[in-house]
Formats: C-alpha cells, sequence, structure tokens
C-alpha cells in the first residue's frame, strides 16, 4: 500500500517548497506547567539545591567533604533530592575558575547536558539550565529546552545570566560591555527564544543583537506556554529585567531587614510596571548538626581551611578593591567561602528551621542551598530538618 503525503507544491520566494501544516504534537506545548513544574507549586517554602555541578560547589575551601564533580555522584545527590521532594535543582555555569588553590568550580559540568542526563534520572524535581546567554545562540537554546523539557515532562527552566566574568566571555571572543546594554541584549534573547517556544511557523527576528530569516523550531516545549524562567539580577537594571520576564527573581541579601525591603521593592517594580506577580527566592549554606557547638565549628572550618586567593580574585573582579572598606571587604570574603556570598543558616535542625521561617517571613517563597557535603547532609537534612519544616507550617 502507498501512503500519499498531500504536501503544498507552490515554491516560496527562496525557491523551497513551504513546511507542510504540523501536528498539534510538534507545534503546541503539552500541558500548562503549573501542573508539571515543582516551581510553581503551593509549598509555602520552596526547597532546592544550588551548584551541585561544579568543583567545591558553594564552598571556597579545603574543608573535608566527600562531594566531587562526578556523573555518578552528581546524579545520586539529584536522585536523593528529588525523593526528599525538593523543588528544583539550580546549576552554576561556570566556563573557567577563580584560580586560588582550590581554582573554584573550575571543574564544571555544562548546565544544558547535565539538566537533559538528570531529567531523565529523576522523577518529579524541576531542573534548571544555567544559561550565559551571551555564549548561546537563542535558536539553539530554544532547541536545547525544547528538547529537555519534552524528556523531563515539563519540569525544566533556565537561569538567565547576562554574563559577568571577564575572563569567560573573551573565551567566547566576546567583550565585558557596559552592564545595562547586557541587559538589552537578554531582552533580545529572551524575546527571541520565547518566540521559537510559541511560533507555530516561520518567522523572522530582527533586534541589534540577533538577526534571523525563517526560523523553525519543532517540537514545542512540553510546558506551556513556556519553561520556567529565573534570574539572579539585583541591580537596578537586573531588578526591571526580571520584574518583566521572570517567574523567579533569585537575591544574595545579608540581612533580614534588606530581604523584606527587596521583596517589596521587585514585587511593586513587576506589578506596577508590569502587570505581572514575581517570586523570589534566596540561596545559602545550609551546616545543621546535632548541637550548635557542632554547627558552628563545621561552618568556621570551612573559612579556616578558605582558599583566600580565590576569594580574592572573586572580589577583585567585583571592584572590591578600597582600602577604606578593607574590614567589611575581609568579612564578605567570608561570605564567598563559605556560600559564594549567600545566607548562612548554621545550627541545630531546630534553629536551622527558625531561620528558614524567619527568611519565609521577609516574603522569600524558597531557598536553594549549598552544603558542606551535600550526599550525605541530604539524609540529615530530610530526617531532622524536613518534619520540623512541616509541623512549622513551611512544608506539607
Amino acid at each position: 500500500m502507498t501512503t500519499t503525503i498531500n504536501a503544498p507544491r507552490e515554491k516560496n520566494e527562496q525557491g523551497l517548497y513551504p513546511t507542510a501544516p504540523r501536528p498539534d504534537s510538534e507545534t503546541k506545548p503539552v500541558e500548562d506547567r503549573r501542573k508539571t513544574n515543582p516551581i510553581f507549586n503551593d509549598q509555602k517554602l520552596k526547597l532546592g539545591l544550588f551548584g551541585t555541578n561544579c568543583s567545591h560547589g558553594l564552598i571556597m575551601s579545603h574543608a573535608e567533604t566527600t562531594y566531587e564533580v562526578s556523573w555518578e555522584h552528581t546524579k545520586k545527590i539529584a536522585q536523593k533530592a528529588d525523593r526528599i521532594g525538593f523543588e528544583a535543582l539550580v546549576p552554576i555555569a561556570r566556563w573557567r575558575g577563580f584560580g586560588g588553590t582550590t581554582n573554584f568550580n573550575g571543574n564544571c559540568f555544562e548546565t544544558y547536558t547535565w539538566a537533559a542526563g538528570l531529567a531523565e534520572a529523576t522523577e518529579n524535581i524541576g531542573i534548571f539550565s544555567t544559561s550565559h546567554l551571551p555564549t548561546v545562540h537563542p535558536v539553539m537554546a530554544a532547541k536545547m529546552a525544547a528538547t529537555i523539557d519534552r524528556i523531563s515532562g515539563g519540569r525544566f527552566g533556565i537561569n538567565l545570566v547576562m554574563g559577568w566574568f571577564a575572563p569567560e566571555m573573551e573565551m567566547f571572543g566576546r567583550q565585558q560591555g557596559d552592564h545595562d546594554d547586557k541587559y538589552l541584549e537578554g531582552q533580545e534573547w529572551v524575546d527571541f527564544v520565547q518566540k521559537a517556544w510559541s511560533e507555530p511557523g516561520l518567522f523572522d527576528f530582527n533586534g541589534k543583537n540577533y538577526t534571523a530569516t525563517n526560523v523553525e523550531s519543532y517540537p514545542k516545549p512540553h510546558q506551556a506556554p513556556y519553561p520556567a524562567l529565573i534570574n539572579a539580577g539585583n541591580s537596578k537594571a537586573g531588578m526591571a529585567f526580571s520584574a518583566k520576564n521572570v517567574d523567579v527573581n533569585f537575591a544574595s541579601l545579608d540581612t533580614l531587614e534588606s530581604m523584606t525591603n527587596y521583596n517589596q521593592q521587585i514585587r511593586s517594580l513587576a506589578r506596577d510596571e508590569y502587570n505581572r506577580n514575581i517570586d523570589v527566592m534566596t540561596y545559602g549554606l545550609v551546616v545543621v548538626r546535632d548541637t550548635e557547638k557542632e554547627a558552628k565549628a563545621a561552618f568556621q572550618n570551612v573559612i579556616d581551611k578558605g582558599d583566600w586567593d580565590a576569594a580574592d580574585n572573586v572580589t577583585n573582579l567585583m571592584g572590591m578593591q578600597s582600602q577604606s572598606f578593607q574590614a567589611q571587604i575581609e568579612k564578605f570574603k567570608e561570605r564567598f567561602i563559605a556560600g559564594w556570598a549567600g545566607y548562612p543558616f548554621v545550627g541545630t535542625p531546630e534553629q536551622v528551621t527558625e531561620q528558614l521561617a524567619a527568611v519565609q517571613n521577609t516574603g522569600m517563597n524558597g531557598i536553594i542551598m549549598g552544603m558542606i557535603d551535600y550526599n550525605e547532609e541530604l539524609d540529615y537534612f530530610n530526617d531532622n530538618v524536613m518534619p520540623l519544616l512541616k509541623q512549622a507550617g513551611l512544608r506539607h
């Protein structure tokens, strides 16, 4: 038996036969992302892991740990977080390390392929790729994201990063541009990718940074309208970008008061300027032990065995070189060494629960956490902290 395909026979202006109509399975997302992606669930305090794809994770230190950047190890961590019920796995995108005795984060899995592997290896947890936008063309990113989203059944998302580490950008032949201009390019990137995820036929894109003709992108993502987007922009331009485009903004803040003020500011910006709602989350190093003394000792051990050369490199890259504020800078370096400048959660299970509750009370929707030893400490966190979070009404 012969099957006849009734395709259009009139050539277009390029001398090509146009694409025949595609089935809905290719041209339309499958399911509302609020049903598929746990980052949109109703947990009062969402939980995730941060940095499980990079050497040393969130600790810029030689503190003792079994953590390593191997596929079996990172998969084991992901599957454990999945079983516990965490909402998100968020990687760090690194193309080179920060030097020092650890070459901090220098051994790092690329995050789209990492996410694809973990999408197949897990069942329920949300999986993100952290993407330096200038390093990945929107056509490529849209296709990779849709593929991973199909693999995961709608659990994928992208952490949008403009690219701030100049030596990395130079690896791609890119010079570090003006801060606000990077967000303008980022806006074009997002507009392009979202069009690729939603346009049912061919389209052109004409922008200052990206120009393309007759773009086609199938299949569309599993999630409708598109995968979850997150961003950690905390500057004026970064907050505006987040307020306009993303589902979750991540903020690195040092006090509960600053968290409260920040939450109010960015939520108001999203609501008043863009008629949108936005979630806000933070990150930090979680060190929980049987006693407060043990927890504080473990946290201090990270600092005592810290890679101060790498911390110097990071703070110098960020322009923190003023002799007038040396004491404050040295203290800030400790925050980088123990948690990549995130908020520390240190103490007994009861104390860490109280600290997490205090952060949630500022308006934060959740935390993605680092641990000194992810694989070993996740079990303790699940056995000793998760029940208390449920008792406190932060989880169900």
